[in-house]
């Protein structure tokens, strides 16, 4: 077994630290190095003790939590960021997939849905992953005034449907091979997607792409 994940929590309250505790100690891969209640304390414990994952509440006593995830995202580019909210606000989540949190996690779900967002954001920092963007993403395009994607990010997500590469989508469209990247990356995004089936799932799901694409 490999070595486990090292998690830093961040709550302002005593008793989510305290189950916290509990639900990792059972997890022979996952190990709780650190905690404390306070946002000013997180940068420095991370610095010192290194972890792999930070869990920390959307709300704490001293401070904004995303604040915090936004400081350290800036600090440490591989840091997993898990953040703890209560309830599954749509304005909360689009707020943390903003600042740059690998997971989003609502303090109401099951323990199994936490154990996997650290899990997620100690090999996928960069990724980002909760359970009700899909829906979130549709509810804000219900309401939105303009469409959910841009013309040429339309035309990315057919290529893409397409079975077409990166370098072959940057050819299609008479752009540079970074330039297709950053178009992908920003679809992916929009999508909650990691990769190009992710992304033809949910394109599908939300109606953006016909069902008979093959992914």
């Amino acid at each position: 077994m490999g070595q486990a994940v090292r998690v830093i929590v961040v709550d302002g309250q005593t008793l989510t630290r305290y189950g916290l505790h509990r639900l990792v100690g059972s997890e022979p891969d996952i190990e709780i190095v650190g905690e404390t209640g306070f946002g000013a304390r997180a940068a420095p414990m991370v610095a010192s003790a290194r972890p792999d994952v930070v869990v920390l509440d959307a709300v704490l006593p001293d401070a904004d939590g995303l604040g915090v995830a936004r400081e350290l995202r800036g600090r440490y580019s591989e840091l997993g960021l898990v953040l703890l909210a209560t309830g599954g606000r749509d304005d909360m989540l689009f707020r943390a997939l903003d600042s740059g949190v690998s997971a989003f996690v609502s303090k109401s779900a099951p323990t199994t849905e936490l154990l996997a967002a650290i899990r997620h954001a100690a090999v996928a920092a960069a990724s980002f992953t909760a359970t009700d963007l899909a829906p979130a993403v549709a509810r804000r395009e219900q309401h939105a005034t303009g469409p959910l994607l841009s013309p040429r990010e339309t035309q990315v997500l057919r290529l893409l449907g397409q079975g077409l590469s990166v370098r072959a989508i940057a050819h299609a469209l008479s752009v540079s091979t970074s330039t297709a990247k950053t178009y992908v990356a920003r679809l992916y995004e929009k999508l909650g997607a990691s990769n190009r089936a992710q992304a033809i799932m949910a394109a599908m799901r939300l109606g953006l792409l016909a069902t008979e694409l093959q992914v």
